[in-house]
């Protein structure tokens, strides 16, 4: 529980600096708790499901080129909706789990909510367990024509994480989240 507290931070106004199909860039003027007054610059997308898709005691990956880091992510499933809709977690967890594995799961498993970037971006993600897996064809979007899809050992996972392989912070977030709440599996 977190105790109750006065915002540090006061909000004079917001505007937005920047638009895409993907994100905004706002810029919020601010008071700070001394009365000095600045500018607050975030990212403002919408939330994310991350799906962590388990069998034969390990877990289905994804890898993909990300632009930004100019380097290939081995990750969980995860993104959002295009044109910066929001929607149901759960439906956006199984749709996404489809799209990029082509993977459906009959018990899906809510673990936690979780920040990312929370100096910089008010997006958030839904931690999903997608267990009793059936296998189909994938349909990726156009962003991840080069998406590839592999099933890792929780030992192979590991290992990966230990030598920096797997780097993307809400995969590893999202995995300490799973051994916290299912540390046998």
């Amino acid at each position: 529980m977190r105790p109750e507290f006065e915002h540090p931070i006061r909000q004079i106004s917001t505007r937005v600096a920047y638009t895409s199909p993907y994100m905004r860039l706002r810029e919020d003027r601010i008071v700070r708790l001394d009365g000095s007054e600045g500018i607050y610059t975030y990212v403002d997308k919408p939330d994310f499901a991350l799906v962590i898709a388990v069998e034969d005691g390990g877990f289905h990956l994804v890898e993909q080129y990300r632009y930004p880091v100019r380097s290939r992510s081995w990750e969980f499933v995860q993104g959002s909706l295009p044109g910066l809709a929001v929607g149901d977690p759960e439906s956006l967890a199984r749709q996404e789990l489809l799209e990029e594995t082509g993977i459906t799961a009959r018990v899906m498993r809510r673990l936690g909510r979780l920040n990312c970037a929370t100096g910089m971006s008010s997006q958030g993600f839904d931690v999903f367990v997608a267990s009793e897996l059936s296998h189909g064809k994938a349909e990726p979007e156009v962003e991840e024509q080069d998406l590839r899809r592999q099933w890792f050992s929780r030992a192979e996972l590991e290992g990966m994480i230990r030598d920096g392989l797997v780097t993307d912070d809400s995969t590893l977030a999202a995995y300490t989240l799973f051994l916290l709440h299912m540390p046998s599996a």
